[in-house]
Formats: structure tokens, C-alpha cells, sequence
């Protein structure tokens, strides 16, 4: 019988969720019941004893199709493309004179894709691509072309300040802004520390985008976490762990080695 309807005999099976249909307005009412999208999981698990002929066909197609994507990702133009390459190098090496250590992605990455940070040369100043976080709210925003002169303060009342920021986003926001100012914390995760050993800088909301990323290791885009001091629970400030002394960032970012920074050299 129809899972659905349960009136008339089944002729479908969904390849997703193994419900029985009878007619499409039954296979469309039960993807729609059940947010079923009726594409069958190709990496859904499969016990040893249900493990057939069949399934290792299928692992061994899905392992193909796999292989052709990441052949026609390598192949794209814009992967080889001298200009792309030219552009990413120019962009590093302004940062790095400006003290930053600034790391890009291979092509397919989607912090690749997203990123549109760029440097003007007229004004001499970056235009960065910026990612807020507010996790208390779990809400995130994606900020495109903010100057490295504009300080933090001033980037983030839009959002937090009760009397600057959109309503809508006030609203959902507001354990941010009913906070005293002195409550909110800004915080930007300590690249290349193990995964187990996850720390953050705090920085100075006073001050500008440039000099908060000076001497620190930036992978594509900056993202800050935006945090209330009497709310946060994990996220351990460098510094402020009694357990592990403050260090600079730049003692940090030159310990890595130059197998490593040769990697991510060749893979920009």
C-alpha cells in the first residue's frame, strides 16, 4: 500500500527515504512532508550484513564521479590563469608590508570563491571582505569592501548600536544591544594552532581594521567574533588563560616551517 495515502497499490520507492507512493501528487506530498528531496544518499552508511554487489558498484561510481570533479576543478582556467596569480601575489605583498601575513586558498575552496578583498592603488588602502559573527544570536553577516581605515566601533554599529543599527537587525541582535558597550568583546581566531589548541586575539574596537590585523595570520578574509564578556564560555583569549602566557603573533606566524609556507606559496 501507498505510505501516503495508504488507499491505493504502491509503485514507487523513493531513493531517499524508502517510502512507498502510488501516484506523483502522493511522491510530491511526501517529499514535502518529510523534506525529502527523493535524491538517494550516496554516502549514507550501510551495515556489513546489508552489504551488497550493488552498494559496492555504487561506492565505486560515486568514488568516479568524485575523481572527475576534482580533474575538471584542476583543469579550470582561471586555475592556471597568470593574471589570477599576479593579482593574488600583488594582494599578498601589499599585506605583507603592511605586517600582515595574508594566505590564499586553492582555487575551489570556498573561502576562495568568496573572498573579494582587493587594494586600491590610488588610495593605497584595502578594501577587505569581512565576515561577523555573533554567536550568542548565532547569526553571522558578510561585509564587502570596508576600508582598513574604518575602526571596528564604527563597522559594527550597524548591527549593535541601539540607535544606528537596522531594526531588523537590532531585533535580532538585541542581547548585543541591550549590553553595555564595555560588555562586548571582539575576538579573531589564532590561525595555525592544533585543533585541540583552538585560541583567539582580542581586539581593540577603538582602533582601526589595519593596525587590529597587523602581525597576525589572515587566511583569505579576516572573520570576528563578536562576544559578550559575561556570556562567552569557550572561546579562551590568548593571554587571558592562566594557563598560557600571552605571545605575539608574529613569533607565532614566523615558527612555521618553510616546507609549510612553501605549500601554501604553490598552492596560491
Amino acid at each position: 500500500r501507498c505510505e501516503t495515502c495508504s488507499e491505493e497499490e504502491a509503485k514507487y520507492r523513493c531513493p531517499r527515504c524508502m517510502k512507498y507512493s502510488c501516484s506523483l501528487l502522493c511522491v510530491k506530498k511526501h517529499k514535502l512532508a518529510l523534506s525529502c528531496n527523493g535524491v538517494r544518499d550516496k554516502t549514507a552508511f550501510v551495515s556489513v550484513n546489508e552489504f551488497t554487489d550493488l552498494n559496492l558498484l555504487s561506492d565505486y561510481r560515486f568514488l568516479e564521479d568524485v575523481g572527475r570533479t576534482a580533474d575538471a576543478a584542476a583543469r579550470h582556467p582561471t586555475m592556471h590563469s597568470p593574471t589570477t596569480k599576479k593579482l593574488l601575489y600583488c594582494l599578498r605583498n601589499k599585506a605583507r608590508r603592511c605586517n600582515i601575513d595574508l594566505r590564499t586558498l586553492p582555487v575551489g575552496f570556498t573561502k576562495r570563491r568568496e573572498n573579494s578583498t582587493t587594494f586600491n592603488y590610488a588610495e593605497k588602502k584595502f578594501y577587505w571582505h569581512l565576515k561577523l559573527v555573533f554567536p550568542h544570536c548565532h547569526a553571522e553577516y558578510t561585509l564587502k569592501g570596508v576600508p582598513d581605515d574604518k575602526t571596528l566601533a564604527d563597522i559594527l554599529k550597524p548591527y549593535i548600536d541601539p540607535v544606528e543599527s537596522d531594526p531588523v537587525v537590532c531585533q535580532r541582535l538585541k542581547i548585543y544591544t541591550v549590553a553595555p558597550q564595555s560588555d562586548v568583546q571582539i575576538l579573531m581566531k589564532i590561525e595555525n594552532r592544533k585543533q585541540n589548541s583552538v585560541r583567539y586575539n582580542e581586539l581593540d574596537a577603538n582602533r582601526s581594521l589595519l593596525d587590529n590585523l597587523k602581525g597576525k595570520v589572515i587566511i583569505e578574509y579576516p572573520t570576528l567574533f563578536v562576544v559578550l564578556k559575561t556570556l562567552k564560555n569557550d572561546m579562551v583569549v590568548l593571554g587571558q588563560d592562566a594557563s598560557e602566557p600571552a605571545k605575539n603573533s608574529d613569533s607565532e606566524s614566523s615558527s612555521l616551517s618553510s616546507m609549510e609556507e612553501g605549500e601554501i606559496r604553490d598552492s596560491s
